[in-house]
C-alpha cells in the first residue's frame, strides 16, 4: 500500500461526500455573477469532484516518477475513475442535467471493460488503461464538471459545453471500449 495507492483510495472515499452534496437537497442559496446563477451546493460538489479528479493525475505522476507502479494501482486507479465518474453522471441524471440514455451507454461500457479486466485478472494478466481510455476519462470528467457548473463560464454565450462534451465523451467511450476489446480479445478467447 504505497502513497499513489493511498491517494487513489482517498479518491474513492470522496465519492460518498460528493454524492451527499448532490443527492441531499441542501438549500445553500445561489451564487450569482451578473445574470448567471448556480446553486451553491452544485458549485461545492463540482469543486470536490474536480479535486477528486485531480488526484488521478497526482497519483499517476507520483507512481511513475518514483517507480511505484503496482498491479494493485493498475487495477484500483481505473476503478476509482469509473466509480467517481459513474457517481457524477448518475447524480447528474437525478438532478436533470444529463440524459439517462447517454449515461447508460457510458456506464455499460465501463462495466464491460471492468468485466474483461476481471477475466484477465483471473488468468494472471493485468490490463492497464490505454491512451483512448485516458482520453475518454478526461472527456467524461470535463463533461461532468461543466454540467455540475451548469456550463459556466460558457453559459454566458449560451453554449451548453457540458452537454456537448458529454456527447463527445459518449462517442469516445464507445470507440475506446471497442478498441479495448479488439486489442484484448485474446483474454476472452483463451480464458479457461
Amino acid at each position: 500500500m504505497n502513497i499513489p495507492n493511498k491517494i487513489t483510495i482517498s479518491r474513492i472515499c470522496l465519492i460518498p461526500i460528493f454524492i451527499v452534496l448532490l443527492a441531499v437537497p441542501f438549500d445553500w442559496g445561489t451564487y450569482s455573477i451578473g445574470e448567471y446563477e448556480l446553486p451553491v451546493h452544485h458549485m461545492v460538489a463540482a469543486i470536490l469532484f474536480l479535486v477528486a479528479s485531480l488526484t488521478d493525475w497526482v497519483d499517476g505522476r507520483y507512481a511513475r516518477k518514483y517507480n511505484l507502479v503496482t498491479n494493485l494501482g493498475k487495477f484500483l486507479d481505473p476503478l476509482a475513475d469509473k466509480l467517481l465518474v459513474s457517481a457524477a453522471l448518475i447524480c447528474l441524471v437525478e438532478i436533470g442535467l444529463a440524459p439517462a440514455w447517454l449515461v447508460i451507454i457510458i456506464i455499460s461500457r465501463e462495466f464491460a471493460v471492468t468485466g474483461l479486466r476481471l477475466v484477465a485478472a483471473g488468468e494472471g494478466i493485468v490490463l492497464a488503461a490505454g491512451q483512448m481510455g485516458k482520453l475518454k476519462t478526461t472527456l467524461q470528467i470535463a463533461a461532468a464538471g461543466f454540467l455540475l457548473l451548469h456550463h459556466f463560464p460558457f453559459s454566458y454565450m449560451s453554449i451548453p459545453i457540458g452537454t456537448i462534451l458529454l456527447y463527445l465523451a459518449a462517442l469516445i467511450t464507445v470507440i475506446s471500449g471497442l478498441d479495448y476489446f479488439v486489442k484484448n480479445w485474446h483474454v476472452m478467447r483463451d480464458s479457461k
